[in-house]
């Protein structure tokens, strides 16, 4: 059913006829009931391996795409983003490529079928299926409909190459359209995804922030102090790079003064274990969002694709559960002597000049 411009309505009427909702690009997805599930992973297969790209709508898009760039390099927000990104990759790290509305404008269609069929490949694909259907007739339709889809030349590689550990820096983005700052302090973590290390940091993370008051952040730079309004510490980490975080805002006044006390929590976690009732509130929190991160067929199916992506046992759920459960005091004040660098934090303040 290759689809032509002047049928793309009657492709969404297909998709309509069968209460079908879908979505194509470098993720696609299909919502669809049980009887038309056959006719939903067709007409799905049929978008994502036959679109018709035509000129006019490459032309429309290209434009939407210029003016949103154009305004994405003015903002604040974005500036922000890439200056946090500047201050902890190295120059030339991948992350730092960002479009411009030369390089927008330069693309042909040309280029972009050819990149299409270069990057759209079934090795580089997974397909979670959620729903009341068992998994040989979920395979047998999958392999219906997809089963024509062949990878052809080199596979191109996907992950991020790993980055050096990153020195103090302190970057200021100004927004006159803010009264208060926004303050991230990052830092590279050593570590990946499959060092059992990360479990015990997350243990660690979660005695710092996630329970509002409860939590050492809040209760020393809030609670306690009243110098910022919100806070929170993210630990984010994959195949190959980790970064550790905290996020905080406050007056422009208090940017040095809650650092101040930010570092100090941090540095007391690499000495002193952390308390019997710090350790099990955030075990419980971590246990609790077990069963809430999979509350919903969409959370469920994500989370079966991040594992994936991560090259993670699909019962990682329950393996963290364990992990988290024996982890103790003592590890977690090793943990962060180790990987966390409080006085190589990188600083990027985002709004009036902080003091």
């Amino acid at each position: 059913m290759a689809r032509l411009p002047w049928i793309r309505l009657a492709f969404q009427k297909a998709l309509d006829e069968i209460g079908a909702i879908a979505s194509v690009g470098t993720s696609f997805s299909l919502e669809v009931l049980e009887e038309h599930f056959d006719r939903g992973v067709e007409l799905l297969a049929d978008d994502l391996l036959h679109p018709a790209l035509p000129e006019a709508a490459f032309k429309i898009v290209q434009q939407e795409t210029l003016s949103k760039v154009e305004g994405q390099l003015k903002s604040p927000d974005h500036l922000f983003r890439r200056a946090l990104k500047a201050d902890l990759y190295p120059k030339g790290d991948l992350t730092l490529r960002q479009p411009t509305p030369e390089t927008v404008k330069s693309i042909t269609l040309k280029e972009v079928r050819d990149y299409r069929r270069k990057i759209f490949r079934p090795d580089l694909t997974t397909i979670v299926v959620i729903g009341n259907i068992s998994p040989e007739q979920a395979k047998s339709l999958m392999e219906k409909r997809f089963g024509g889809w062949k990878a052809t030349g080199p596979k191109p590689e996907t992950e991020l190459p790993p980055v050096p550990l990153n020195q103090q820096a302190a970057t200021a983005v100004p927004d006159p359209t803010r009264v208060q700052d926004m303050v991230v302090l990052a830092q590279i973590l050593g570590l990946t995804r499959s060092n059992p290390a990360y479990y015990t940091l997350q243990v660690g993370h979660h005695v710092l922030s996630g329970a509002f008051y409860a939590t050492r952040l809040y209760r020393d730079l809030r609670e306690e102090k009243g110098l910022v309004y919100m806070v929170e510490s993210a630990l984010s980490v994959s195949k190959t790079r980790g970064a550790f975080e905290v996020v905080y805002a406050c007056e422009p006044a208090n940017v040095s003064k809650a650092r101040t006390i930010i570092e100090k929590d941090l540095k007391e976690m690499q000495k002193s274990p952390v308390s019997a009732n710090e350790l099990r509130q955030a075990k419980i929190i971590l246990i609790r969002d077990i069963p809430l991160s999979e509350s919903s067929t969409y959370q469920i199916a994500g989370k079966l694709l991040g594992y994936s992506m991560l090259d993670l046992p699909l019962d990682e759920h329950m393996i963290a559960g364990k992990h988290y459960l024996a982890v103790d005091a003592e590890q977690v004040r090793d943990a962060f002597a180790k990987w966390i660098r409080p006085d190589a934090l990188v600083q990027v303040t985002l709004g009036p000049s902080p003091h």
